[in-house]
């Protein structure tokens, strides 16, 4: 593999100068420029990324942590990353935690060392954001929490969509609905929660019942099931689910047992992925903009890049309810 050095000796010319050209940095004539190039292309020498970050300061890449690259929702959020860091000739290293925080260490640690410009995790937990502080000046942006006292945050305002999605239940006259959470370690989950929680209050419906489950189409499936077996449950006509994998395995089990969708069960989802349109019947959810929220989060981390602020900034987006069949009575 060639080096920098070879190609000084090809070209003629000192290491130094070889540098200025990688980097576009000091003033080269065009003559010798054309004569680095030329020994580059013969030699197909690629420069090194970290070993331009070392001239420049900069490597033109940033990490992105998700939690769940199954779950159609995310890749959204990386398109929108991808996709405006690709404008910004910015490269991202994709990274999938699966929900461990054990991973999530292990990649912000990945991510140090390959020199990244800065980072974007998705659900953030405070033992990320806490390693995140020790990382000193290494610009981060948070995604589905609001950490505006410790950097940049891009987030949907979860309690008001918890709170819409069982409100528009019992709009359509439900009056016993239950609620399938995430993982109560994940700032979404406890925020959905809270916003059904304070909708049961409000319109006075029976006490809430809430059963944790994991953001997966099997959890969905599996806690419905354990409250239809369970002959000393309450009865039910509703289900919020937190997410709309879990809806979907909501909607798998109703089936399973016969039970209409919509006359006898109501069920809403969240998140608004593609399959939710789908399904059968189609799914009622609340719809989160995931590629423009990626989108926003990417400027921001870009932009804190090129130049530090102490000002911090707290981008809110609102989930839109999508009225369909599986809340519909006739």
């Amino acid at each position: 593999m060639a080096t920098i050095k070879d190609v000084a000796s090809k070209a003629g010319v000192a290491v130094s100068t070889v540098s200025r050209v990688i980097n576009s940095s000091g003033y080269v004539g065009e003559e010798t420029k054309k004569r680095v190039l030329n020994a580059m292309k013969e030699l197909r020498f690629r420069p090194s990324h970290i070993a331009r970050g070392l001239v420049s300061g900069k490597t033109y890449t940033i990490g992105l942590i998700i939690p769940d690259i199954a779950n159609p929702f995310f890749p959204e959020i990386a398109r929108g990353v991808e996709d405006e860091a690709i404008k910004n000739n910015f490269n991202v290293i994709l990274c999938n935690s699966d929900w461990k925080i054990d991973r999530e260490k292990m990649y912000l640690s990945l991510l140090l060392e390959k020199w990244c410009d800065g980072v974007i995790i998705v659900g953030s937990r405070s033992e990320e954001i806490d390693l995140l502080r020790t990382l000193g000046d290494l610009p981060f942006v948070s995604m589905d929490r609001d950490i505006s006292s410790a950097g940049h945050s891009v987030w949907v305002d979860n309690v008001l969509g918890g709170y819409t999605a069982t409100k528009h239940l019992y709009s359509m006259g439900y009056r016993h609905v239950i609620h399938i959470s995430g993982p109560l370690n994940a700032p979404s989950a406890v925020a959905r929660r809270k916003g059904y929680e304070l909708a049961v209050k409000e319109f006075a419906l029976q006490s809430p019942v809430v059963v944790e489950s994991d953001y997966r189409k099997s959890g969905g499936f599996t806690a419905v099931m354990s409250i239809l077996d369970d002959s000393s449950k309450e009865r039910f006509d509703a289900v919020f689910a937190g997410n709309d994998l879990m809806a979907i395995g909501v909607l798998h089990a109703a089936n399973d047992r016969g039970i209409c969708i919509g006359e006898e069960l109501g069920v809403i989802g969240y998140d608004g992925i593609p399959e939710s349109e789908d399904t059968f019947p189609s799914l009622t959810t609340m719809f989160q903009p995931g590629y423009e929220m990626g989108r926003r989060a990417c400027e921001l981390l870009l932009s804190e890049i090129a130049t530090p602020s102490s000002r911090l900034i707290k981008e809110v987006f609102k989930a839109e309810l999508k009225i369909r069949k599986s809340t519909k009575r006739s």
